[in-house]
């Protein structure tokens, strides 16, 4: 690999992953509808299991979208969210498999989640998780900061956006310009020897 390639990948990974911090406090420096585009646009490359492709995100930027969704959440994640640009809601469409026939055409893969409600579910639950975390990472290359969280009432979540069952929420990110003065200390890693063997 080229020495400058090489340096470039490690600057990447620093900054998508390992510097990285989740942030609980942002700047009020705006986030763009280009910049959030392009951001959506960067995430949705990510792999899907047959390219499924069944996460939504629901970019929150208003008081008053903000205002419906504070009633759900712990009350740690109040005050970061009603300060932070924007708070995304990242949930999975139910009915991904209604655009398999044009998102992936090796066969006609349709008809077997049609016919299998858990499988539907496990697939679409997954994938949008995965695709959360295309979004967060993505965000963080982009030059925004970001602050997961899973501290809701997804019941609340979904009867308030999502009443008519077909998206239902996985987990949210508050997302814009982090300001570092609210960060916690970072918490250790459990090590390789805990979480990894090769076989």
């Amino acid at each position: 690999m080229h020495k400058n390639t090489l340096t470039t990948s490690v600057d990447a990974l620093n900054i998508a992953l390992v510097q990285a911090r989740s942030f609980n406090t942002f700047t009020d420096q705006p986030v763009s509808d280009e910049l959030l585009s392009r951001l959506q646009a960067a995430a949705q490359q990510g792999p899907t299991s047959m390219n499924c492709q069944p996460a939504r995100f629901l970019f929150l930027r208003s008081n008053e979208a903000k205002a419906r969704l504070i009633p759900a959440l712990a009350p740690g994640n109040v005050e970061k969210t009603k300060n932070a640009p924007i708070t995304v809601i990242v949930a999975s469409d139910t009915c991904f498999f209604e655009h398999l026939p044009t998102q992936f055409k090796a066969y006609d893969a349709k008809p077997i989640f049609e016919a299998n409600a858990d499988l539907a579910a496990a697939t679409a639950f997954r994938n949008s998780s995965l695709q959360g975390a295309y979004l967060i990472i993505a965000a963080r290359l982009l030059g925004l900061d970001v602050g997961p969280m899973s501290g809701f009432d997804v019941a609340k979540v979904n009867s308030e956006f999502f009443p008519d069952g077909r998206y239902q929420a996985n987990f949210l990110i508050n997302l814009g310009y982090g300001d570092p003065a609210g960060n916690h200390p970072q918490g250790p890693r459990l090590p390789f020897e805990a979480v990894a063997q090769l076989l």
